[in-house]
């Protein structure tokens, strides 16, 4: 073997069939370079695309060419008969005249129908009426009037669709219907979803008629295709272990997917059912637009009528109703949290100035 004479030596110490630590280094940096000089225009390319797609996009919705008429606007929301929003002056500043909306609510029962409510709350109380109220009248939804017509279709169409978006969801999972049979049941999902509620609600019409049960049926359909989606896309993320353990030990193909999957994502699947359940109350206020009751019918026959700050009543309504349910719904997934703190609605209630307090704080 030949010895290294000092012409292989490099000044750092290495030779010259070696790669010094400085070169290394240097082209290590440089790849770093490169890496970041390609996402860079990565992106810049992504953002140019992105901005002639929405320039096309503003064209294909007549925005770019759109005559914006503000004067027309402002009046019909602060003035005229019957505005958006009425005033009232107190000394030279105008407010929100909230009590038109109020009235409007109390006259309509959209909130609460006396009648149905004079049943149970009255003192001392009547136990026929009491047994009218929860058996005769069934009136746990009528007596939040127009609003619980509107919470029932939400309601209803919920409870119906879940047992389907469950067997949907479940067959149309991998792990559990081999590839391509599970795409039988994602295809249907995909077809249901593919049709908007009301347009099921109209094809109901003939079956049922116009009214709360025809959009109850689509909202139904409507929580199937997704639902059962969500259902899918949870079970693709469980874990193998307990489903392992479970084969070794002789399982059946029903344990398996029953106590071995449906087991891990049993709180999750609750917590989407609430979460569609919230959306389907919307769904049912625009399914009402149609003519099918609640709140939504509300809304667009006071359109209908150029009635604009009863039609805005009308849509407090629903703010209030929305809000209840998003409220009764939080409470419910936060109790299937075992990690976190029970809490009640009335702690709820009145502890959110505290909390609010606490908030700001941080």
């Amino acid at each position: 073997m030949s010895e290294k004479t000092d012409a292989d030596v490099v000044p750092d110490g290495g030779t010259t069939g070696e790669e010094s630590p400085q070169s290394a280094i240097t082209a290590q940096f440089d790849k770093i370079k490169q890496t970041r000089r390609r996402r860079a225009f990565g992106w810049l390319a992504l953002l140019v695309f992105l901005g002639f797609v929405t320039v096309q996009a503003f064209a294909a919705a007549e925005l770019l060419a759109a005559d914006f008429r503000m004067e027309s606007l402002l009046n019909s929301m602060f003035h005229g008969a019957n505005p958006f929003f009425p005033t009232i002056s107190i000394g030279a500043l105008p407010f929100l005249d909230i009590t038109e909306y109020f009235e409007f609510i109390q006259q309509e029962n959209l909130l609460y129908d006396p009648e149905v409510g004079g049943l149970l709350f009255q003192w001392p109380p009547n136990l026929g009426d009491i047994y009218a109220f929860f058996f005769t009248e069934l009136g746990i939804f009528r007596i939040f009037g127009e609003a619980g017509v509107t919470l029932a279709m939400g309601f209803i169409g919920t409870v119906l669709g879940f047992p389907l978006a469950l067997v949907f969801g479940t067959m149309g999972s991998e792990r559990v219907t081999p590839f391509p049979f599970n795409f039988i049941f994602r295809g249907t999902m995909s077809f249901i979803r593919s049709v908007p509620a009301i347009i099921w609600a109209l094809i109901f019409i003939p079956l049922l008629g116009l009214g709360p049960a025809s959009a109850s049926l689509a909202i139904a359909f409507d929580t199937i295709g997704n639902l059962g989606r969500l259902f899918v896309d949870e079970l693709e993320e469980i874990e193998d272990g307990p489903i392992e353990a479970m084969r070794t030990t002789g399982a059946s193909k029903p344990q398996v997917v029953f106590f071995g999957m449906l087991s891990q994502v049993r709180t999750a699947f609750i917590a989407w059912t609430l979460y569609i359940f919230e959306i389907n109350v919307r769904v049912a206020v625009s399914v009402g637009v149609i003519g099918a009751g609640g709140l939504g019918f509300i809304v667009e026959s006071q359109r209908g009528l150029l009635r604009f700050t009863d039609m805005m009543a009308a849509l407090f309504a629903i703010f209030i109703l929305i809000i209840s349910v998003e409220l009764f719904s939080q409470r419910l997934r936060h109790r299937l949290r075992s990690d976190e703190q029970k809490m009640g609605i009335w702690e709820l209630i009145t502890g959110f100035p505290n909390r609010m307090a606490q908030s700001v704080l941080k």
